[in-house]
């Protein structure tokens, strides 16, 4: 439960903290001190994924590294493995963890990692040993040797301006829902369109966007105070479309009583909870799937959606990087390159040099 003066994010880095003391408690002890030097300058859960990662290395070591096979042990106790084992631990041992990773089995379930995942796990730990390497408690440094494989671009899936009218419409009149979900459709209307053109009107995170307070609305100048990555704090701005659908559903929302701890929300779940970014997720590819069925389209999708718009409009690659809350413009320009090839090929044709001479036959 949400405590009263907690906000969503105070309660998400209390849950990331928790889940990450049970899984200090199956790593390597030395594992803490890595977590405490990186604390100053990583969120909790930046922490809790590095964590995860770093779980699924030793496990892999445990089970494969020679010096940590005991006799008559299937599964190695990690939290005893000491910090030398990091030296001795070779650049061709973390090649085939990357290629182990690629596809293996864990509690019964097939799991998989593309490049993406690789390089994730790569670079967390990669962090991992750069911090004992750098604090002189270990000689080498073969996470250091090792490339991150190479990522091949991946299309910006987006909606195109028809489809993002065709699903505000779908969501207004609930076409091509199934019976069940009709169901609850009269219920969560309302809200459902607020939520939708909210994160279509400014491009919000989901995260960022479950996280909204009641009073973090600011109708007098159309803005939402919302929490970005790093925990600093801006206001982003929205206009009339966006506020009419907030207004129409903030009529409906102060007749609500939420359940205790949830008072502040401002989007509620059918249980009267603050709406998780899970309900969310499945909220956008329900109707989504109306929509297009050859797109997988996720609130991050809607995000793209709303940045390519921005940046069409505006040509103005830092303003979308402000919006969006990237802290590298390049981060920006990697995602809208294929805009920014389109705006260069209109350019060429903008600037003319010399008049053509007149036709007298026209």
């Amino acid at each position: 439960m949400v405590e009263k003066n907690k906000n969503y994010h105070d309660e998400q880095n209390k849950l990331n903290t928790l889940k990450m003391r049970e899984i200090l408690d199956t790593l390597p002890s030395f594992c803490r001190q890595y977590f405490r030097g990186i604390q100053e300058y990583t969120s909790s859960r930046t922490r809790l994924a590095y964590a995860y990662d770093i779980r699924v290395f030793f496990e892999y070591i445990g089970r494969h590294h020679k010096s940590c096979m005991q006799p008559d042990c299937t599964e190695p106790n990690l939290a005893l493995l000491p910090l030398e084992i990091l030296d001795q631990i070779k650049r061709e041992d973390i090649e085939e963890y990357l290629d182990y990773i690629s596809l293996y089995q864990k509690d019964g379930r097939e799991i998989t990692n593309d490049e993406r995942g690789k390089s994730r796990k790569l670079a967390a730990l990669r962090s991992f040993y750069n911090y004992f390497f750098r604090t002189e408690l270990i000689a080498t440094n073969p996470a250091a040797l090792v490339p991150l494989p190479k990522l091949h671009e991946k299309e910006i899936v987006r909606l195109d301006v028809d489809e993002v009218a065709i699903l505000l419409d779908q969501v207004e009149d609930g076409t091509n829902l199934t019976a069940n979900q009709l169901k609850y459709h009269n219920k969560t209307k309302v809200r459902d369109i607020a939520l939708l053109t909210l994160l279509l009107g400014t491009g919000i995170r989901v995260s960022e966007c479950v996280g909204l307070n009641l009073q973090d609305v600011d109708f007098k100048n159309n803005g939402i105070k919302i929490k970005r990555k790093g925990g600093f704090e801006t206001v982003i701005y929205f206009g009339d479309e966006v506020a009419e659908a907030l207004d129409d559903y903030l009529e409906k929302r102060h007749r609500v009583i939420p359940l205790s701890g949830h008072e502040q929300a401002l989007f509620l779940s059918l249980q009267n909870r603050r709406l998780a970014v899970r309900s969310v997720e499945n909220l956008v590819k329900k109707y989504a799937r109306t929509v297009t069925v050859l797109k997988n389209i996720t609130p991050h999708k809607l995000r793209s959606t709303y940045g390519t718009s921005l940046y069409r409009e505006t040509g103005d690659i830092y303003l979308v990087a402000d919006v969006l809350g990237h802290k590298d413009v390049n981060t920006t320009r990697k995602h809208y390159a294929a805009i920014e090839d389109e705006r260069r090929r209109k350019a060429a044709k903008a600037v003319t040099l010399r008049e053509k001479p007149y036709d007298h036959n026209i």
